[in-house]
């Protein structure tokens, strides 16, 4: 048993490995930037250390500051979160071979299926479904509309160190592919540091459909159902629910399986999430894998009643799956609500003053949080508030849960995404479970 973990993330979900480790009696040490210093994750861990100014680089990014710290407290092992340096090969690296245990896969895994043209290549050789494209990074433009042409328009142009939607571009025609192309090269090496671009063709109104894995250290892999993904907003996840509407149970067992084969593949350790594109023929597609805990993964903790976090600290202590595959059931449905600060007609950030705070409660509600009344918001960081989740025995009744809950939610003196969530949950399409990636776009659902 591990003695002590320092957290190397902020907001929710460092709240919420906090917890987990205060149920397995295992001691938390906080790490903050001077701006959140009155954070909600400081307040709680046992210990906390400020690393460095707001600035991200500086702070929650600095990798020799999370180590000293980790250092200086005698943490044994160090939790990521989602996000910052959790998918970062050169930081799991580092922890390794400071004697740190870094919980999540081993440094060569992040940095095989962080390259999303590895990670392709890995698919295939599992035996995964993927979408006709490029083998290999696209050296230059006119190779690619070649390739482009032979795949057929439209396509879609991907970073290979991409990922958050970033780095992606559709293209309709010859014609726009050239400055399409410079467009995403220049897009992803701003935000990933490698403009290696990939090309696939581009599957229409596709569905947003991963299933969580847990793989520990002794072979044993298993998959935790699917969450429906698929209402986004710029490519970014806003709501999601387990299990999927559209799923058979011979399609789920389908797609499981591929999940658990590709993560056998690629000899994979810790929790980890396989996505998949699903088609209007329901035909599946893999298009990338997570190698971290997903925001989404509390709709997977109610369905089947598995701790992820506390199995992520567990396989990290080198222990034993405590379930095979035919162990896990699908029980009730769960939906997961995105709440950010952000004006609900155009999702613009709105950080500042939450001068008033109620949060909702009641049977089948869960609200995973990092804020309180008179908490100020950070401008610099993700607009993120709260992660507000409603289960259920079926779908109808996680939808009217999730309806009560967004009325008895309170939140006052910012703008929140509240009310766009209330339009989805009565919008009858949704309703019906007639969704896909392009569904805000489609009914232009704001405030």
């Amino acid at each position: 048993m591990f003695y002590k973990i320092l957290i190397a993330n902020r907001g929710e979900i460092a709240v919420r490995i906090i917890r987990a480790c205060k149920e397995l009696g295992i001691r938390t040490v906080a790490v903050y930037s001077a701006a959140d210093s009155d954070a909600l994750h400081v307040k709680f861990a046992d210990e906390s250390i400020c690393i460095g100014p707001a600035n991200l680089s500086e702070s929650y990014l600095n990798i020799v500051a999370i180590l000293s710290a980790a250092e200086i407290t005698d943490a044994e092992a160090i939790h990521p979160g989602y996000g910052f340096l959790s998918e970062n090969h050169a930081f799991a690296e580092v922890c390794e071979k400071s004697g740190f245990v870094f919980i999540g896969p081993d440094s060569d895994t992040i940095k095989i299926l962080g390259d999303k043209i590895q990670a392709r290549k890995t698919a295939v050789s599992a035996g995964v479904p993927v979408l006709q494209g490029s083998q290999d990074a696209l050296m230059d433009e006119n190779e690619a509309i070649e390739l482009a042409k032979e795949i057929g328009f439209p396509v879609i142009l991907k970073a290979a160190a991409g990922g958050g939607g970033r780095g992606m571009k559709v293209i309709h025609s010859a014609g726009s592919f050239g400055n399409a192309f410079f467009t995403a090269k220049e897009e992803a090496k701003s935000a990933f540091g490698n403009s290696e671009m990939y090309m696939e063709k581009f599957c229409e109104k596709p569905r947003h459909i991963e299933f969580q894995i847990l793989a520990d250290k002794h072979g044993n892999v298993v998959h935790l159902f699917e969450r429906d993904c698929s209402i986004q907003r710029r490519n970014q996840k806003v709501i999601e629910e387990a299990p999927s509407t559209v799923l058979t149970p011979k399609m789920r067992e389908k797609m499981g399986n591929a999940a658990v084969n590709l993560s056998k593949k690629a000899g994979y350790v810790n929790a980890g999430t396989v996505e998949f594109l699903l088609d209007s023929d329901n035909k599946f597609y893999f298009m990338e894998m997570n190698t971290r805990i997903q925001v989404e993964h509390p709709v997977t903790e109610y369905i089947t009643g598995i701790d992820l976090v506390k199995e992520q600290i567990n396989i990290a202590m080198g222990k034993k799956l405590r379930f095979e595959q035919k162990d896990i059931k699908l029980t009730g449905h769960a939906i997961e609500c995105r709440i950010n600060a952000e004006d609900p007609n155009n999702f613009m950030p709105c950080p500042g003053l939450i001068t008033d705070y109620h949060q909702p409660g009641g049977i089948g509600i869960r609200v995973d949080s990092a804020v309180y009344e008179n908490y100020r918001i950070p401008s610099i960081y993700d607009s993120l508030l709260s992660k507000l989740i409603s289960y259920g025995e079926d779908r109808d009744e996680a939808i009217a849960r999730m309806l009560r809950a967004l009325d008895e939610y309170v939140i006052q003196g910012i703008k929140t995404t509240i009310p766009f969530h209330k339009n989805v949950f009565i919008n009858q399409f949704f309703l019906d479970g007639d969704i896909d990636t392009g569904f805000i776009a489609k009914y232009h659902l704001k405030k």
